[in-house]
């Protein structure tokens, strides 16, 4: 490796093999450093008071909160990942091969399990507006979780095989030692930004321009009074209220996620990554996994329920002798 004056190695004992370090002002790498620590904390510690609430209070195991608790699973764990981006602040990765294998194998695992949960979410709200008298048989627990589940297993299996090339000889890609690098083939990335991208946008958009529609006539009709007035309607239409107010919620939730996640598919949809300069490519990726750390902020806000089970578990009330069975509603 030919070497200029000042350049810095990831390895400096491997004059040959060492891969060459990012010159950064230091002032900005620790800027870096700082933020996306900050971010990874922050979006760590609100998603496990998500994941808390919701697997503590039995009140609030509803179907639509358990897909919210597998939301915030995979929201926890990426904000954990992003530690591993402060390590690549130098462009130097100095935790081995397998470790390299691991970060990129769950990320896209996280980022996968993440979409297609935002998919079952539309379904949710789809059946729940638009079809609200067969919502408790069609959506029940056991289905929600046999969905979470498949859902799960079928992000992990298809990461493992669309990385398998990578898993059987670890490194084989990497150009110098302090590189972590995994090449994805032609095919699998296409089939991958079609089931991660193309196919679950597509479904999302068309299911909540559905549930849009439906809610909008919903609204206009309890204002115009169409429904009557007995004790029995007077249930349905409050039920009908709740439901609404669930989807605008969850309606957020994903309008937020479209807008974080497709500036990063659309680059790699249209190859234009090698074009950006570092920071707009930073500012997208940020954009990307920033997205995780909004989504218990969008529930702290619309949610009664999880602002007082922040409460309960911040005053440690949630030890207490029959916590679980506190009325959260």
């Amino acid at each position: 490796m030919e070497m200029t004056e000042g350049t810095e190695l990831c390895f400096p004992q491997l004059l040959n093999t060492s891969c060459r370090k990012t010159q950064h002002p230091p002032s900005l790498a620790i800027l870096i450093y700082i933020v996306l620590s900050f971010i990874s904390l922050v979006t760590a510690s609100l998603n496990l008071l998500v994941i808390i609430s919701i697997s503590h209070y039995k009140q609030l195991q509803t179907p639509t909160n358990l897909l919210l608790l597998s939301l915030a699973v995979s929201d926890f764990f990426v904000g954990l990942l992003m530690l591993f981006q402060t390590v690549l602040i130098d462009g130097c990765w100095f935790l081995g091969d397998i470790m390299c294998a691991v970060y990129y194998v769950s990320d896209y695992t996280l980022t996968s399990a993440s979409v297609g949960t935002m998919v079952l979410i539309s379904v949710d709200r789809y059946v729940a507006i638009c079809d609200p008298l067969h919502y408790s048989t069609k959506i029940n627990q056991e289905r929600v979780q046999i969905c979470v589940f498949v859902c799960w297993v079928f992000s992990v299996i298809f990461h493992c095989v669309r990385f398998k090339d990578n898993l059987k000889q670890l490194g084989r890609y990497n150009s110098c030692v302090g590189e972590c690098v995994l090449v994805i083939d032609y095919v699998a990335g296409f089939v991958d930004l079609f089931l991660s991208f193309i196919g679950p946008v597509t479904v999302i958009v068309v299911l909540y321009m559905r549930v849009f529609v439906v809610a909008v006539s919903q609204a206009r009709a309890m204002r115009s009074h169409i429904v009557t007035v007995t004790v029995q309607c007077s249930v349905k239409v409050t039920a009908k209220k709740s439901e609404l107010k669930a989807a605008r919620t969850l309606g957020v939730v994903v309008v937020v996620f479209l807008i974080c996640v497709c500036p990063y598919f659309c680059v790699a949809l249209t190859g234009q990554d090698t074009m950006l300069n570092a920071s707009s490519s930073a500012f997208i990726i940020c954009l990307f996994y920033f997205n995780s750390c909004l989504n218990p902020v969008i529930y702290a806000f619309f949610y009664p329920w999880f602002r007082k089970s922040i409460k309960l578990i911040v005053t440690l009330k949630i030890l207490e002798a029959d916590s679980s069975k506190t009325n959260m509603l």
